[in-house]
């Protein structure tokens, strides 16, 4: 939009503070957004311009117009900063691609999302629908994303499903929680369940958390193959978009389209006002799930590297972002201010409650991590040569588990990743060290090939993987061989990877340089079969700047945990990375 101006002056709620900004108040109200008292700073003067200053604001759709509107209220006045005069510049944006944009600008990506595509820049404010991106940001790396965000806006996490079909259940009338749900969302061949990729959807993501949560709780012991089960049902159904998935809710009310079309998804109650407001022949029914998944709540953050009188501006647009009338606007898109009440004219579903509980304690990371490693696993069936580091380093004890040695944590980590995958995927292994086999570095135990047929192989030689005792790290050498021979037998239907695991820098004098491996990696790399290098590194022995230019060469992934007791978490992530292959 074209920029909005409007001066600064006193306002109501104690958000607004009065006086002209010298650089010093600058700086303390930098401070003040950072640590999340917001104030609205108002000048006096009404001086002409000495300088534009361009906020832009990154906004998730459904939201943006609420944004744009409160922010170009009162357009024939201006926003001030002492001699400064603002413009704010809101424009709609998917948070999937902000999320991919913000890795970007680090050198990474984020797991499901691939990388950017280069269209969308980091803004100076960036409003994504879930404080759940700000989160998984965070574990990629620090001062990516502000620590504190507060919300302009909530919408819950209910399950969708069209009346008719929610009838047979038993709504409006029944409270239904998600142990109820579970068996029939997972189990019922007469419901067709559906999400949206959760890698890329928050609302997926929060569904995909409640539903897998209670396949644990429900299951006990066997609640790792439950959850799985459940999540493969889900899958089954998944959509890359939301408008995609809701496209596939039935256009009429006769028993065959109803039988043939989507019956449940996990979508947001702003979504489901949305799709009502078109007056449908078959309205969707919103199921409010005990225990309520995550809502959506709208974080407001103002980007790490913004100028100090940007940060300064945006802190005073975050105070426009208040009151009846802005609320009021919430209502009109389908949203719930960030307390989760509502305002005037708010379409609520049949059923809905007037108040809904806001966000207080964020998703474990880890918990997303798992979550979205495991559905990454289901969905996107892979091909993976998995290859660990058996020099003598790898002999070394962890501290942090009990004592196993790092050789031990990381066995145990590939089998617990094993167990994930389905006998849809490929794995092979190889082990490496300095002069394994004869002259080479590494030695294949079991070639890639169907889980289908030598999963028990797999778990037998991972069981009996012993370090050299006096071995180096043939890292440079081994890393192509495994490449090359991933290529030879690419697979168009699977994600294609080599997933190394290792605790040291290349030791191996006689073997490749760091420029000789990047050069034959180059030549081998070929866009039209793509196949991923993930690096996990174990410890602080390793070097991330070498193993990031091998996998920035072809493609995946550096992770480090410089605590080996952590590196099933690490594993999950990396699992997590891989990209979906293009269907």
């Amino acid at each position: 939009m074209g920029g909005r101006h409007r001066p600064l002056r006193h306002g109501s709620g104690g958000r607004v503070a009065a006086g002209g900004l010298s650089i010093a108040a600058a700086g303390v109200a930098v401070l003040v957004v950072l640590t999340g008292s917001w104030g609205v700073y108002r000048a006096l003067t009404q001086t002409r311009c000495g300088q534009r200053i361009t906020v832009s604001v990154a906004a998730t759709s459904e939201i943006a117009p609420a944004i744009r509107a409160t922010t170009a209220e009162a357009s024939d006045a201006e926003l001030r900063l002492a001699d400064k005069c603002v413009s704010v510049d809101v424009v709609a944006a998917d948070s999937a691609d902000v999320a991919a944009a913000v890795a970007s600008h680090h050198q990474s990506s984020l797991g499901g999302l691939g990388k950017a595509s280069g269209k969308t820049k980091v803004p100076d404010v960036w409003i994504p629908d879930s404080s759940m991106w700000l989160s998984r940001l965070r574990s990629g790396g620090p001062g990516w994303v502000p620590d504190d965000a507060p919300s302009v806006a909530s919408s819950p996490v209910v399950l969708a499903l069209p009346e008719p079909v929610a009838k047979t259940l038993g709504w409006p009338n029944k409270r239904f929680t998600w142990n109820d749900l579970f068996p029939r969302l997972t189990s019922d061949t007469r419901l067709r369940t559906g999400i949206v990729e959760p890698s890329r959807d928050a609302a997926g993501l929060s569904g995909l958390l409640a539903l897998a949560g209670t396949g644990d709780v429900a299951a006990g012991s066997t609640g790792r193959q439950t959850t799985i089960g459940a999540l493969r049902s889900l899958a089954t159904g998944r959509a890359t978009l939301r408008e995609e998935l809701v496209s596939r809710f039935p256009p009429s009310i006769d028993v065959t389209t109803l039988a043939k079309s989507l019956s449940a998804a996990p979508l947001t109650e702003q979504t489901v006002i949305t799709y009502n407001a078109r007056q449908p022949v078959a309205p969707l029914a919103a199921l409010y799930v005990d225990p309520a998944p995550v809502p959506l709540d709208y974080p407001f953050a103002v980007m790490p590297g913004t100028s100090v009188d940007k940060a300064t501006a945006a802190g005073a647009v975050l105070g426009l972002l208040a009151g009846d009338a802005y609320r009021n606007r919430l209502a009109a898109v389908g949203l719930r201010g960030d307390d989760g009440g509502i305002g005037a004219g708010f379409a609520a579903p049949k059923g809905a409650p007037t108040l809904t509980a806001p966000v207080t304690v964020a998703p474990d990371p880890g918990r997303v991590d798992t979550v979205l490693a495991t559905w990454s696993a289901v969905t996107s069936p892979g091909r993976m040569l998995a290859v660990i580091d058996v020099s003598g380093s790898m002999l070394q004890p962890v501290p942090t588990a009990g004592g196993a040695t790092r050789e031990q944590v990381t066995v145990e980590a590939a089998q617990r990743g094993l167990a994930l995958f389905d006998d849809n995927w490929a794995a092979g292994l190889w082990i490496f060290s300095t002069q394994l086999a004869g002259d080479a570095d590494f030695q294949q135990l079991v070639p890639v090939g169907p889980l289908a047929d030598q999963r028990r192989q797999l778990l037998n030689a991972l069981g009996g993987i012993t370090p050299k005792r006096d071995g180096g790290t043939g890292l440079y050498d081994t890393t192509l061989a495994a490449y090359r021979a991933v290529k030879a037998g690419w697979d168009p239907s699977r994600v294609n990877s080599v997933v190394i695991m290792t605790d040291g820098k290349n030791d191996d004098e006689v073997g490749l340089s760091l420029n000789q491996l990047l050069e034959e990696l180059k030549k081998a790399v070929d866009p039209a079969r793509p196949i991923e290098i993930i690096a996990i590194g174990i410890g602080n022995d390793v070097s991330e700047v070498e193993l990031r230019r091998i996998t920035d060469t072809t493609g995946g992934g550096t992770f480090i945990a410089p605590d080996p007791g952590k590196i099933g978490d690490i594993f999950l992530k990396a699992i997590a990375l891989r990209t979906s292959v293009k269907r």
